[in-house]
């Protein structure tokens, strides 16, 4: 059995919640990231993708500048843990249509981000299983007509 910890990415890179989107969007650039956990102290409380940043940050036709992370960011986050299976995963990433999640420990304290490429990468036996994922994940959702369509749900914002 392959297990989160024997393919997550440790030692990401977190923000606060109170930081700007600006210098979100500049660490995603310097890292070459499309998502950022966002921690109060260790414990992950939200994530923030690039497409968080464009579409609720540019929809909201404010000053970026003045934009925290948490007027974007998505605060009910799916989250593995290093003994999860690596398949089970793979499922859960599949039936929410996400490419990546946080990897916690029992007190809810950030350890790393598992996603679709770190499981290609590192685990070739599981490629038949990532390119499914990766299928179900990119089939189309339905589009959000409601009048609060700016409400964040865990799968729009990990896309």
């Amino acid at each position: 059995m392959t297990t989160v910890a024997d393919v997550m990415t440790r030692d990401v890179r977190s923000m606060k919640p109170t930081d700007s989107v600006v210098d979100a969007a500049r660490c995603m650039d310097e890292l070459n990231v499309g998502v950022i956990p966002v921690c109060e102290g260790e414990k992950l409380v939200g994530m923030v993708t690039d497409r968080d940043i464009v579409v609720r940050g540019v929809a909201q036709q404010g000053a970026l500048e003045k934009l925290k992370l948490a007027d974007v960011m998505s605060g009910h986050v799916r989250c593995a843990r290093e003994e999860d299976d690596v398949d089970d995963v793979l499922s859960e990433m599949a039936s929410a249509q996400i490419r990546r999640m946080a990897v916690v420990d029992g007190n809810e304290r950030l350890v790393g981000i598992v996603s679709l490429g770190d499981i290609a990468a590192k685990n070739p036996d599981d490629e038949v299983d990532v390119a499914m994922s990766l299928g179900d994940i990119s089939s189309p959702a339905e589009p959000d007509r409601s009048a609060s369509g700016g409400a964040r749900t865990q799968s729009q914002s990990q896309h």
